[in-house]
């Protein structure tokens, strides 16, 4: 039996990408504006090797683990792009968005289907755009339609206006509308509840667009391994190639459900996705709650590791940067982070700047012995096995 924990700390950069400034992201690194924070406190993070990365500065002396540098070959810095390019999907398209709202046929299209007119249609903070807009939601009934600097389409309703049940449908109907040329990465619902000025609720849920290809999910489940989502890697890819899936509400449940894995049997892949560095911190530019976030996570990384098993490998990595230090509240173009650990795993080899996170689900189908088939990336299991 052989299991693989794949963790990906939503938007946890490391550093500007060469061609950050086509992002007009220059000097983004968002560990680089947490790390000095009295909030950071990660210790075991740092035995494994985050700072013995490429570019990032510190270091051990002998690290516990394995690790890179890992450069994005597609051109987007968004979570579906950065996701499946770790499993194996190369992007040389951006997704389409939307800075001065979506096209007016869109937008009727919408209202037509939904039986109900909308509001804002504009690029907007989803904290910011409840505020400006909830009041004027609750008085008419129109849903709060708006976008960002990413490939999304979200739509925002008070609970008690608009029931969950109904909210999803209508997210549903605006997936299967958005279709090339608008085949936007995500349809959002993002409810929300309370007095003015109101609060975003746990049931936000993602329709993603349909990976245009099989990944590395496809392909172990088709072998007969076990495939299981933890928080919204289901909702990434659309469920494609996942035979189960947990669904999460913070960071704290998805540690929570992932160390519940761990005590179980199964043979495969762990897919995890803690996406509140990304949603709660990241586009708030609050320093003080990511670097709190990471702190948290490094104390859920020791307990993890004392209960690994001879068989299991931990790697931890991410989608893309979101610098809470800058002036943009969006996704920032950066390096991620690749730390590789386990029994069978050496430590310290440092195996530099990856051209492609793709070479990490390369090296998930290798631990496997699958083919790789149509997925891109580069292995480097050899490297890093005792």
């Amino acid at each position: 039996m052989k299991r693989f924990f794949l963790i990906v700390l939503d938007s946890f950069g490391v550093g500007e990408l060469p061609d950050a400034h086509l992002w007009h992201d220059e000097g983004s690194n968002t560990l680089g504006a947490i790390r000095s924070h009295p909030n950071f406190r990660c210790p075991n993070l740092e035995a494994l090797g985050l700072f013995n990365i490429e570019g990032v500065g510190g270091g051990v002396r002998a690290p516990k683990a394995s690790f890179a540098r890992m450069a994005e070959k597609s051109m987007g810095k968004d979570t579906t792009i950065g996701h499946w390019e770790i499993a194996g999907i190369v992007s040389p398209d951006p997704l389409p968005t939307y800075p001065e709202g979506f096209p007016r046929e869109i937008i009727e299209e919408f209202e037509r289907k939904t039986g109900r007119k909308t509001i804002c249609n504009r690029p907007y903070s989803g904290t910011e755009v409840i505020k400006d807009y909830g009041r004027e939601h609750l008085e008419t009934g129109a849903l709060i339609v708006y976008t960002s600097a990413d490939s999304v389409f979200q739509v925002a309703a008070h609970e008690d206006m608009v029931p969950l049940d109904e909210l999803y449908r209508d997210c549903e109907i605006a997936r299967k509308m958005l279709v090339p040329p608008h085949g936007v990465g995500r349809v959002i619902a993002r409810p929300f509840t309370g007095e003015y000025p109101f609060v975003r609720t746990a049931n936000r849920h993602d329709f993603s667009i349909e990976p245009p290809a099989d990944t590395v999910l496809n392909l172990l489940k088709d072998a007969g391994y076990d495939t299981l989502s933890v928080g919204k890697i289901y909702d990434i890819f659309a469920g494609s190639g996942i035979t189960k899936s947990y669904r999460t509400t913070s960071n704290t449940h998805g540690m929570q459900v992932t160390k519940e894995l761990q005590a179980q049997d199964f043979n495969g892949l762990c897919f995890v996705n803690l996406v509140d560095f990304d949603m709660k911190y990241g586009h708030r530019n609050d320093v003080a709650g990511y670097a709190a976030a990471a702190t948290e996570f490094d104390g859920f990384l020791g307990a993890f590791e004392a209960d690994m098993r001879d068989g299991d490998v931990l790697l931890i990595t991410a989608d893309h940067g979101c610098d809470p230090s800058t002036p943009s509240t969006d996704h920032s173009r950066e390096y991620t982070p690749m730390l590789i650990y386990g029994k069978g795993i050496k430590g310290g080899v440092d195996l530099g700047t990856r051209a492609c996170f793709s070479d990490i689900g390369a090296t998930v189908l290798d631990y496997f012995g699958v083919p790789q088939k149509n997925t891109s990336g580069t292995s480097f299991l050899k490297e890093v096995l005792k």
